[in-house]
C-alpha cells in the first residue's frame, strides 16, 4: 500500500516536471521567435538606413542624371521633359480663367478667378464622370463629351455671376497621360493609361482634338496651356511666392519639375525665350542609383509591379507603395517569427491591402496602448488580441519605411538645389521656394517633418535658412488655370 503511495506520487511529480518542462520549452520558443523578428526589425533598420552621406550620394547621382537628361533625349533615366512654359505667373494676373483636368476615368471644371496681388478670389468646380464606352471609343466621342460638360458648365457659371460676354475664354488643360509636348500649347498622345483605350487619338495632337470638340459644340475657349500636375504645383506656389523655383509632387506618385536657366539645357534647339528660363518636367520617380538602399522586399515588389525595372525612386519614396513595403516585412516576419502568433493571417498575404494612409495612423499614433495601431491590425488585417510590444515593434517598422522615403526625397530635392546652384548660402535675403503638393505631404505629418527636417540637415543651417516650403494645393486644377492666364493672348 505505502509502496502504491510512493508510486502515485512519483508519477505525480514527474508530471508536474514534464508540464514545467513543457512551459520552459514553450517559453524558450517563443523566445526563440520574438529574437528571430527582432532580429529581421534590426537587418531591415539596417538595409533602410539614409546616413548623410549616403543621402549626399544619392544628390549628386540625381543632378548627374539631370545634366544627362537635359543634353539630349533618352540620355539619363530622368527624361527632363522641356515643357515650353517660359512664363510662369507673377501674382499680376488678373480675371477669370478657366481649367479642365483630365487625369482619369473622372474630369474637373474650373472657374477660377484672379485679382492680382489679392490672389484666387473665387473657384468653381464641377466634377464629372466619364462612361465607361467612353472610354474604349473614339477620340470624337470622348472629347465632345468633355467638351459639351464645359460648355453646361460654363453656361451655368455666366448665369449666376452674371459675366458679360467675352470674346475669348482661356483654359489651362490639364492631361495626365503621356504625350510629346510640342509648344505651350500642342502635344501628341503617346499612349492611353488607366483603363482607357481610345486608339484612333494615340498619336494625335490633344489640344486639337480638344479644340475641335469645343467648336463643335459652340464653345469660345481657346487651350491657352498644357500641363502636368507637377508644373501646376510650380505655378501654383510661384502665383503667392516669386521666389519659387521648384515643384513637387508627393501623394500615389511622385515627380518634381523647377525652373531651368534656357542657355543650360543642350537639347533645346529653339529661339531662347525671352524670360532666359524654361521649366523642366523631370519625371524624377524614373530615377535610380546604387546608392539608393533597395532591400530584398523592395526588389520583390519591383519584379512583381506592372513595370519591373522602372519608377524606382517613385517605389520607394510615394504613397502607393510605402505601405506595401510594410505588409512584405510583416509578412515575412508573421511567417518566419511567428510575429501575429502560430497562424501567419491570411490578410496578409494580399498585395496592397494595406494602404499609407493606415501606415500613416498607425505611425502617429500617440495612445499609451497604441489603440490605433490595433483597430488598424483588425479591421483591415482581422489581426486581434496584439500585445503591446508587438504593436510597438509595427510603429518601429512604419517609421524605418517612412523616414527611408522621406529622406531620399529630401535628397531629391537637395540634387535639384544643386543644379540650380540654390545648394550654398544666398546673398542678401534671396529666398528658394519649393512648392509641394500631394495627400503624401498633405496628412503624413510625421513623413512632412523628416522631409523638411533632413533638407535643412543637408544643406546646413545657414542655408536652410533660406529655403522656403510652401504646400501648393490643387496644382492640376488651380495651378492650371493660373498658367492659362500667365499665357493668354
Amino acid at each position: 500500500m505505502r509502496k502504491a503511495v510512493v508510486g502515485a506520487a512519483v508519477v505525480g511529480t514527474a508530471a508536474v516536471v514534464g508540464v514545467a518542462a513543457l512551459v520552459v520549452r514553450q517559453r524558450m520558443k517563443r523566445c526563440g521567435k520574438w529574437a528571430r523578428a527582432m532580429a529581421l526589425l534590426k537587418e531591415f533598420e539596417e538595409k533602410c538606413a539614409t546616413p548623410e552621406a549616403k543621402l549626399k550620394q544619392v544628390a549628386d547621382a540625381l543632378t548627374v542624371e539631370m545634366h544627362a537628361g537635359l543634353a539630349s533625349e533618352g540620355g539619363s533615366k530622368l527624361k527632363m521633359l522641356i515643357s515650353f512654359i517660359a512664363n510662369l505667373p507673377t501674382g499680376d494676373e488678373d480675371g477669370i480663367f478657366y481649367a479642365l483636368d483630365l487625369g482619369g476615368t473622372n474630369f474637373r471644371v474650373l472657374r477660377v478667378q484672379l485679382r492680382g496681388r489679392g490672389g484666387v478670389v473665387h473657384q468653381e468646380i464641377a466634377e464629372v464622370s466619364i462612361p465607361p464606352a467612353l472610354t474604349g471609343g473614339t477620340s470624337d466621342e470622348l472629347f465632345d463629351y468633355i467638351a459639351e460638360k464645359l460648355a453646361n458648365f460654363v453656361a451655368e457659371e455666366e448665369r449666376l455671376f452674371h459675366q458679360p460676354p467675352v470674346k475669348q475664354r482661356e483654359l489651362g488643360f490639364t492631361f495626365s497621360f503621356p504625350v510629346m509636348q510640342t509648344s505651350i500649347n500642342s502635344g501628341t498622345l503617346i499612349r492611353w493609361t488607366k483603363g482607357f483605350a481610345i486608339n484612333d487619338a494615340v498619336g494625335q495632337d490633344v489640344v486639337v482634338e480638344l479644340t475641335k470638340a469645343l467648336k463643335r459644340k459652340g464653345v469660345e475657349m481657346r487651350v491657352a496651356a498644357l500641363v502636368n500636375d507637377t508644373i501646376g504645383t510650380l505655378a501654383r506656389g510661384r502665383y503667392t511666392n516669386n521666389n519659387v523655383y521648384l515643384g513637387v509632387i508627393l501623394g500615389t506618385g511622385t515627380n518634381a519639375a523647377y525652373v531651368e536657366c534656357a542657355q543650360a539645357i543642350p537639347k533645346w534647339h529653339g529661339p531662347l525665350p525671352k524670360s532666359g528660363e524654361m521649366v523642366i518636367n523631370m519625371e524624377w520617380g524614373n530615377f535610380r542609383s546604387s546608392h539608393l538602399p533597395i532591400t530584398e522586399y523592395d526588389h520583390a515588389l519591383d519584379v512583381g509591379s506592372v513595370n519591373p525595372g522602372e519608377q524606382i525612386f517613385e517605389k520607394l519614396t510615394s504613397g502607393m507603395y510605402l505601405g506595401e513595403v510594410l505588409r512584405r516585412v510583416l509578412l515575412r516576419m508573421a511567417t518566419e517569427a511567428s510575429f501575429f502568433g502560430d497562424e501567419v493571417p491570411s490578410k496578409l498575404k494580399d498585395p496592397f491591402i494595406l494602404s499609407t494612409p493606415d501606415m500613416s495612423a498607425m505611425h502617429q499614433d500617440t495612445s499609451s496602448d497604441l489603440r490605433e495601431v490595433d483597430n488598424k491590425l483588425r479591421t483591415v488585417l482581422e489581426i486581434r488580441n496584439t500585445p503591446l510590444k508587438t504593436r510597438r515593434v509595427v510603429v518601429e517598422l512604419c517609421n524605418i519605411v517612412a523616414t527611408r522615403g522621406a529622406r531620399l526625397a529630401a535628397a531629391g530635392i537637395l540634387g535639384i538645389l544643386k543644379k540650380m546652384g540654390r545648394d550654398t548660402p544666398q546673398e542678401g535675403d534671396r529666398k528658394t521656394g519649393i512648392a509641394i503638393d500631394g495627400g503624401l505631404y498633405e496628412h503624413y505629418t510625421e513623413y512632412r517633418k523628416c522631409l523638411e527636417n533632413t533638407v535643412g540637415q543637408l544643406l546646413g543651417e545657414k542655408t536652410a535658412s533660406s529655403i522656403v516650403f510652401e504646400h501648393s494645393t490643387d496644382g492640376s486644377g488651380i495651378g492650371a488655370a493660373l498658367l492659362a492666364a500667365s499665357n493668354s493672348l
